[in-house]
């Protein structure tokens, strides 16, 4: 059977629970990425993903589409298993969908998508719509989108898990909005993922929401790690040099310096960078190899960017 015909029929975490062995799927394994194990599962996935947000967003031109089909080459190429999207951003669902078709949907993939409507009763609607668009038959993972209208979506979604239907469930915010509700729903319901923003400048899902998720078990996607662009570009632009001493945890790009802080965390299992660039892609990936800091080299991280 031809390998996405395979994806297709096999549908992501169930069937892999019934006849996958895991640790034979990724490329990462004999590319030397580092994987974190899902909390209570014989599963792992490689800590650094890919995001869509933005830059997946290119309607139906053929240079641009063709132009992310290398992206996304690059990504498996080197050891990429995680890939987020959402009925939010555009037509990068759609976007995806070509750009694996050409790849022949790669063993890696590990989909993760988004419930994003105010209509507690469509949940079913647009999760199918989703998967029509990323030209698969089921989501390893699907989450409720900055917790918009949960409640429903959340019981729909556990109910589609316990039926097969999807392999694990999630919920996600961004940019530090609404923490004390994402807490108690994270205290409240079973959950498999969540995904929070976190970098080395936005770190206050340390305070609470990453300690009860290594407490409960839950695994971590870290959205935001370069701050939308901002964070890494602007350390480009001014010209700064990494500090010698980042050698010592194999940091030679500041892409390394500031996704190793990310993953490095004990409760974080994958960061979702985004980006156009090939080149950009491969730097993002190198960040899962090699050394990763301990918990006083994350401190002189943080004070190295402070002193910036």
């Amino acid at each position: 059977m031809a390998e996405h015909s395979r994806r297709r029929v096999l549908g992501g975490i169930g069937a892999g629970l019934a006849g996958i062995a895991w640790p034979g799927l990724f490329g990462a394994v004999a590319q030397g990425m580092k994987r974190s194990s899902l909390p209570g599962k014989e599963r792992a996935i490689p800590v650094i993903g890919m995001g869509t947000w933005r830059t997946f967003n290119v309607g139906s031109d053929p240079e641009l589409l063709a132009a992310r089909t290398r992206v996304l080459e690059a990504f498996f190429e080197e050891g990429g298993g995680l890939i987020d999207s959402s009925p939010m951003y555009g037509s990068s669902q759609s976007a995806l969908g070509h750009g694996l078709e050409q790849l022949g949907y790669p063993e890696s993939l590990f989909t993760a998508d988004k419930v994003w409507t105010r209509d507690g009763d469509a949940t079913r609607e647009q999760v199918a719509d989703s998967a029509a668009n990323w030209g698969i038959e089921q989501f390893d993972l699907m989450q409720v989108h900055n917790l918009l209208a949960w409640e429903s979506h959340l019981e729909t979604l556990q109910a589609m898990k316990q039926n097969g239907e999807l392999g694990a469930v999630g919920i996600t915010t961004s940019h530090g909005r609404r923490l004390a509700e994402f807490e108690r729903v994270m205290e409240r319901h079973e959950l498999d993922f969540i995904q929070v923003t976190y970098n080395i400048r936005d770190r206050w899902a340390e305070d609470r929401i990453l300690p009860l998720a290594r407490e409960k078990g839950i695994a971590v996607i870290a959205n935001r790690p370069y701050q939308g662009g901002s964070l890494i570009k602007g350390l480009q632009r001014r010209g700064e040099s990494l500090p010698g001493w980042a050698e010592a945890i194999d940091c030679h790009t500041w892409a390394d310096f500031l996704l190793k802080f990310i993953v490095s965390h004990p409760a974080v299992t994958c960061a979702i960078p985004a980006t156009t660039s090939v080149e950009h892609m491969r730097e993002n990936m190198a960040a899962g190899r090699g050394a990763m800091p301990d918990a006083s080299q994350r401190q002189r991280m943080i004070e190295t960017l402070e002193a910036i």
